[in-house]
């Protein structure tokens, strides 16, 4: 649940980034996209401790969420999703912004000489152009989620029933002398989700093709 609550706050962002990098011309695209694709070469213990020095009880903005909802970010089930989606937000941003660099520009151009928006040129042409390869991000960045740990254990913890997370789990039961039957069986759990994202997505990309070639 965790790999996936992540894609789904992620998604919208990714998509907005994924354009602005491959359709804007500024100098300071290549500052933008840097910062974008960080989390993805920082091993993720230190990206895990960034994020705890920002979003901890003693951090700027975990300060702000507890004096606005009394409650706080670190070590809780919302600290796993924030530390997965941000280890997957890259990979994401990146299928996306190559997807969008696949889509003709003069298909834009031509939208827009009709009178539509940007906006709507966007939701009309471009991205139903790139959902194949917007799908394909959200399962890039759904697999690096379900395989996230180090972010995962520094931000939030390994509290039983609120924190633990599969590879969370599995790295408890291996320091169990009994634990081995555990692991097994959530390397089954890891491994038959991992496919059956891969195979839905695989799907869902062959229909977008079939529907975007008649």
């Amino acid at each position: 649940m965790v790999a996936a609550w992540s894609v789904a706050v992620s998604i919208l962002p990714g998509i907005l980034l994924g354009w602005l990098l491959a359709r804007w011309n500024s100098p300071t695209r290549g500052v933008l996209q840097g910062a974008v694709m960080l989390p993805l070469v920082m091993p993720p213990v230190v990206t895990g401790y960034l994020l705890l020095w920002l979003l901890g009880r003693s951090g700027p903005l975990g300060q702000a969420w507890e004096a606005v909802s009394g409650g706080r970010i670190a070590y809780t089930t919302g600290a796993c999703v924030i530390a997965a989606a941000v280890v997957g937000f890259p990979l994401m941003v990146e299928g996306i912004r190559i997807a969008v660099l696949g889509v003709d520009p003069k298909l834009e151009m031509v939208s827009r000489s009709l009178g539509r928006g940007r906006l709507s040129t966007f939701l009309r042409v471009t991205l139903p152009l790139a959902l194949p390869g917007v799908i394909g991000g959200a399962v890039l960045s759904f697999a690096r989620a379900l395989g996230e740990f180090g972010a995962t254990i520094v931000l939030a913890g390994n509290v039983e029933g609120e924190t633990r997370t599969i590879p969370i789990a599995v790295y408890t039961l291996m320091n169990t002398t009994d634990g081995e039957a555990g692991v097994l069986r959530l390397v089954a759990v890891s491994v038959a989700m991992s496919l059956a994202a891969l195979l839905a997505a695989g799907w869902l990309a062959r229909r977008q093709r079939r529907r975007a070639g008649r």
